[in-house]
């Protein structure tokens, strides 16, 4: 049976297992360090959900919000879990809490080679924009 946690500060190495044994690069000295990752959950911004088949996480999802719109990120299934709808259960949990903080709007970006990430959301309804382009300024490529 597949249950839903949210995770806390202290859970950072599991945070960083599970992204890494699903295959998703990290910033460990950027955004994805341990200072920055105990930031964003303490000040409310960033959700870290897993996934659990019982006691064994099988998944991850990152959740933020920008105040008007919610936002899935870095979305991760432990490659010998995958196909078995855990990834549709948590883009389900994503979209549960959003509704309950009242945003109507959620996006999701995913990069151009992850194929099978875009194949998932469209299945779960999200719609393609081809009329947006994502700009960013960094800081550093570290973040």
């Amino acid at each position: 049976m597949l249950s839903f946690r949210t995770l806390t500060a202290d859970e950072y190495d599991l945070i960083i297992r599970l992204w890494t044994e699903a295959g998703l690069s990290h910033r460990p000295h950027g955004r994805d360090s341990r200072a920055h990752i105990a930031r964003e959950i303490s000040e409310g911004t960033a959700v870290f959900v897993a996934a659990y088949e019982g006691e064994e996480p099988v998944g991850i999802v990152l959740l933020t919000d920008d105040g008007r719109k919610g936002w899935i990120n870095r979305l991760a299934v432990l490659p010998e879990h995958r196909r078995k709808g855990i990834g549709m259960a948590l883009i389900g949990e994503a979209e549960r809490i959003f509704r309950e903080k009242g945003r109507m709007i959620i996006g999701i970006l995913i990069e151009d080679w992850n194929r099978p990430s875009f194949e998932l959301f469209k299945k779960a309804g999200y719609v393609v924009h081809e009329d947006i382009t994502y700009l960013s300024k960094r800081e550093n490529e570290g973040v």
